[in-house]
């Protein structure tokens, strides 16, 4: 079975940067991508970044040239680094690995919050 443990988030005033990681471990299955989700309260939860198996990237309109979504292969590790925050993009950050085969195929972690004040 395959965990997810993600890091990071808190607190920050506008403007300012966080950084999450998650890494992914136990019987992992060919990874199709990794990513990361966001929750705010009432709202649906949607994809904010993900990055394929041979390093695509994908964002939401509202992030792109603010955050930046990387990995370590080796490490099955995918990052997100948000920089110039708004209070908008307070939510839950859930991670994602979507996998080629397995069961589930698609695994979430258990989520971390950010919080941007203005």
């Amino acid at each position: 079975q395959v965990q997810l443990v993600e890091s990071g988030g808190g607190l920050v005033q506008a403007g300012g940067s966080l950084g999450l990681s998650c890494a992914a471990s136990g019987s992992i299955f060919r990874i199709n991508f990794m990513g990361w989700y966001r929750q705010a309260p009432g709202n649906q939860r949607d994809l904010v970044a993900v990055i394929t198996s041979d390093g695509s990237t994908n964002y939401i309109s509202s992030v792109k040239g603010r955050f930046t979504i990387s990995r370590d292969r080796a490490k099955n590790t995918v990052y997100l680094q948000m920089n110039s925050l708004k209070p908008e993009d307070t939510a839950v950050y859930y991670c994602v690995l979507d996998q080629l085969g397995g069961s589930p195929r698609r695994v979430w972690g258990q989520g971390t919050q950010v919080t941007v004040s203005s």
